[in-house]
């Protein structure tokens, strides 16, 4: 009888903490709780892609914030007529 080993991954659609065969690495997967479907990947990267998104939202949220106050000093400029 083999027994077979697990890793931890989180769901990225829900964020939940999944038990994942190692066998399955690299594999499309689907979470048992949201039905999202993501690929089986190493722990030990995903701490670096998940920097780099971070990253990447962060910088679209600064875009964001500065085309939304760019919008209101405009606005505030009285009207040509």
């Amino acid at each position: 009888m083999s027994s077979s080993i697990y890793f931890v991954q989180q769901c990225r659609t829900c964020g939940r903490l999944l038990q994942i065969r190692v066998e399955y690495l690299g594999k499309k997967v689907v979470c048992q709780h949201c039905r999202g479907k993501f690929e089986a990947s190493d722990p030990s990267n995903d701490h670096q892609d998940c920097a780099d998104s971070g990253n990447a939202l962060l910088q679209r949220a600064d875009e964001l914030l500065d085309s939304v106050e760019r919008q209101k000093s405009g606005s505030r400029l009285p009207n040509p007529r």
